[in-house]
């Protein structure tokens, strides 16, 4: 089965084109790895795949249904890791997953499953805004994954934390998760070690589109050039 179906992608801000024609088709519990410099073009694909932004010209299907149409159908089926954390800064990371986890209809036990595998249950009922960024960045992963997703889409999802803090997050956001993933990345050594396919972006442009196995670092440095 076919995860994500993109043909003919067109996301435009005024007169700038943030993404133009661009096409590719990811199996389930494949990952897509997405390579460019900033301003490429790679968290507006990520957002359009998220429902989060409607595309202006092209056909995108997510998961079976088709965007924007259907994004009703599928919001609750992807986990989105962001720049930001989507967290409220004034509730503490128990309150803000217990939020998250009505709107899913999660019970509470996996809120507190997640705050153990993320190693933040002894600082729980911190309140967000006197976490470090490290802390602050393991409950988004927490969140992200709260209803068990299909589809991950992670934009830098290891950016503030520590090599300790990584393979904490590594079971629920990695490869072994079995979910799909679309993951943006400026690393190309280690994105290419965790991807199935490659996108790179130039100004809203596919400058590349290849399965990994064909590729290597210095293919992918050449994007950034």
């Amino acid at each position: 089965m076919t995860a994500i179906e993109v043909e003919g992608l067109a996301r435009h801000y005024g007169e700038r084109e943030a993404l133009s024609d661009v096409s590719l088709s990811v199996p389930t519990g494949q990952t897509l790895v997405v390579f460019g410099p900033n301003g490429a073009g790679k968290t507006t694909l990520l957002r359009i795949l998220a429902t989060l932004l409607r595309p202006h010209l092209g056909q995108v299907r997510v998961l079976g249904s088709s965007l924007p149409d259907e994004g009703w159908a599928v919001r609750g089926r992807i986990g989105l890791l962001g720049h930001e954390p989507l967290l409220y800064r004034e509730l503490t990371a128990r309150e803000n997953l217990r939020f998250h986890a009505r709107l899913h209809g999660v019970a509470r036990e996996r809120v507190e499953l997640l705050l153990a595998a993320v190693q933040m249950d002894s600082r729980a009922d911190e309140p967000i805004r006197t976490l470090s960024r490290g802390m602050v960045q393991r409950v988004a992963v927490a969140r992200a994954v709260l209803h068990d997703p299909e589809l991950l889409l992670l934009d830098e999802p290891r950016s503030n934390l520590d090599p300790a803090a990584v393979e904490i997050v590594e079971p629920l956001i990695g490869g072994a998760s079995g979910r799909t993933r679309v993951i943006c990345s400026h690393d190309p050594g280690g994105g290419l070690a965790e991807a199935d396919l490659v996108l790179g972006l130039r100004e809203g442009r596919t400058a590349m589109l290849a399965p990994a196995r064909d590729l290597d670092a210095a293919a992918v440095t050449e994007l950034y050039r």
